[in-house]
């Protein structure tokens, strides 16, 4: 384990589940927590959690996003992170965004079901995402939306392609590379699916504030 990495980067490190037992989880979780108070664990299936949820029962589960904390991070961060879905079939990536923000010390607006195919729910939230100190926006399909939002917020967008399409979405390669060329000023892509990559990364920019004082 990487027990120095909070020293190094300001964040402990984060237990990728995937390739993992649930003994292997169980035992870096229960080192991590003994060693720094707080452990957290994402990609971890519904049948993994339940066999780590016995050994650690004070562990915090979240199914939809598939993750799991142990104890909880005193920071509270400045700034609010606002993490927009533009479908309900986006939320599980939404979802994994929203628990790693909060798990780390992050205020978080979860937004959803305002893609390009109904702009007026955009509209009606509009409000909501400006007060952020910076949004991730995450949709399937063709991707468009962060571009779309870019051009009507004075925020970092963080652009998160899903999964989540018809055959020629090609798994989320499609709206990866629409994001990828997005004609909106200032939108940062992270990989298809990447919902803790884009938490982890906006829990950087704001902890910035933090650092500055």
């Amino acid at each position: 384990m990487d027990l120095e990495r909070a020293q190094r980067t300001g964040i402990g490190e984060v237990i990728f589940g995937e390739g993992k037992t649930a003994e292997q989880v169980s035992a870096i979780m229960r080192e991590l927590y003994e060693r720094q108070g707080f452990a957290l664990a994402t990609r971890i299936s519904q049948d993994k959690a339940e066999a780590v949820l016995p050994e650690l029962p004070d562990t915090g589960s979240h199914k939809p996003a598939r993750v799991l904390h142990l104890g909880t991070k005193t920071e509270r961060l400045p700034g609010d992170v606002a993490v927009v879905a533009a479908g309900t079939s986006d939320l599980p990536v939404a979802e994994e965004a929203r628990v790693v923000l909060e798990a780390l010390g992050q205020p978080t607006t979860l937004i959803t079901d305002v893609g390009v195919a109904g702009l007026h729910r955009l509209q009606a939230r509009l409000e909501e995402i400006r007060a952020a100190r910076v949004v991730i926006v995450v949709a399937g399909m063709e991707g468009a939306l962060p571009s779309v939002i870019a051009g009507l917020v004075e925020r970092p967008i963080i652009a998160v392609p899903t999964s989540v399409g018809y055959g020629a979405s090609f798994d989320g390669l499609a709206a990866l590379l629409g994001m990828l060329n997005s004609c909106g000023s200032g939108v940062t892509v992270v990989n298809i699916d990447n919902g803790f990559g884009a938490a982890f990364a906006a829990v950087q920019i704001n902890r910035l504030a933090i650092l500055q004082d």
